[in-house]
């Protein structure tokens, strides 16, 4: 099944600005939120739905390369990124702060991070860059690679809690358990009231009474991963694609961060890309366009064979019908277009000068001629070649 547009989803339009799109995310939130519509599926597919366009339109990163390549842009690594496969608990951790934090005032409904049995801030991973570059061939059949990536993993001896083995938790004395604190400010206006993340927990609700030695009681340590990435064909340079979870692990467990790969387009010594279009510079002797002549070509797929027609102009191109690249978002094939140019030599000999000489009056050498002289032509070759 298809996906539906973000901007669709949210209710707004595709020039909407960050807080028309916050505001629209948090009416959605609210009226398909779970504890709203307990055993509705429905309304649980709309709440994940809205959670995911929001991912992509309030980071203006992801929504240039949505508004781009729609979500296909997302589609490459282990899974793309998190959109469909979020699960609550992503969800509330990422976007608790809609809200303004601890939101529990909802007539009795939770909202994020309070009214799903827990009010503990769940940690979320760093995401990491990386770059990959590709040549012409693998962009035009798609590849998968493989990379070293050096990050935080989750810790074996302590499987990423950060206690050591046997170890229990104290509640935290600051917040009491709940992980977060309230402030009241006294203002001009009156009283106001804020809540923000246990600063004692960094909003746990809980403390380790004995720390893991190997990770000194932060769940993480410094590690490397080999990472498989799928990327489609298509690509282009400076696109950049979401893996999910492939970045830094959380603190004492959570949400891991993703891995961002942004691609790098090498060079190739003879083919010039412009868009899913690929141009070749042909360089032809003036016998070989003047009398016609096959030739060899590069293209992606290996050398092919074209004839040059007789009497060939500079500046034409010839179109190769999809012996281009493929659109990344499978809109078909480009084509290759080969500029003819014609190669005039810069040295000659007394010789050739002599016989170019003699065909400065010639019909054949004036713009348009009416006829040609083939058999000159054909003596002519050897001095081009």
């Amino acid at each position: 099944m298809s996906k539906r547009d973000y901007y669709e989803v949210l209710g707004i339009s595709k020039n909407a600005g960050k807080d028309e799109i916050k505001k629209a995310y948090r009416q959605m939130a609210i009226k398909y939120h779970p504890d709203k519509n307990p055993g509705d599926s429905t309304a649980e597919e709309k709440f994940k739905e809205a959670a995911e366009a929001y991912e992509v339109l309030s980071d203006d990163n992801k929504r240039a390369r949505y508004d781009q390549f729609g979500h296909s842009a997302f589609n490459g690594g282990s899974g793309g990124f998190r959109g469909g496969g979020m699960t609550m608990e992503d969800i509330f951790s990422q976007f608790g702060d809609i809200f303004g934090g601890h939101f529990s005032g909802f007539g009795g409904f939770g909202g994020f991070g309070g009214g799903r049995g827990s009010s503990r801030r769940v940690n979320k991973g760093t995401d990491l860059r990386v770059k990959v570059k590709l040549n012409i061939q693998e962009i035009a059949n798609g590849v998968e690679k493989k990379i070293k990536v050096n990050k935080y993993v989750s810790c074996k001896d302590c499987s990423g809690t950060g206690a050591a083995n046997g170890s229990s938790y104290s509640t935290c004395s600051t917040c009491r358990g709940s992980g977060y604190v309230t402030r009241i400010t006294n203002t001009l206006l009156g009283q106001m009231q804020s809540t923000s993340p246990c600063p004692t927990c960094n909003g746990e609700g809980k403390m380790i009474t004995d720390r893991c030695t190997s990770c000194s009681g932060e769940g993480v340590v410094r590690d490397s991963e080999v990472i498989s990435l799928k990327i489609p064909a298509g690509v282009a340079e400076g696109m950049q694609m979401s893996v999910s979870g492939k970045g830094n692990a959380a603190r004492r467990g959570g949400v891991n961060g993703d891995l961002l790969v942004l691609i790098e387009e090498e060079k190739h010594p003879d083919l010039i890309r412009d868009g899913n279009d690929l141009i070749f510079n042909l360089y032809v002797s003036f016998p070989q366009a003047a009398l016609g002549s096959p030739v060899e070509i590069p293209t992606v797929d290996g050398k092919v064979k074209i004839k040059i027609e007789p009497g060939t102009q500079p500046g034409k191109v010839l179109r190769l019908r999809g012996k281009g690249l493929p659109d990344v978002n499978g809109y078909g094939r480009g084509d290759l277009l080969v500029s003819i140019n014609v190669w005039v030599p810069k040295n000659l000999s007394k010789e050739e000068k002599a016989m170019l000489e003699k065909l400065v009056n010639s019909k054949s050498f004036a713009p348009n001629p009416d006829s040609s002289d083939r058999n000159f032509f054909e003596r002519m070759r050897g001095f081009f070649d």
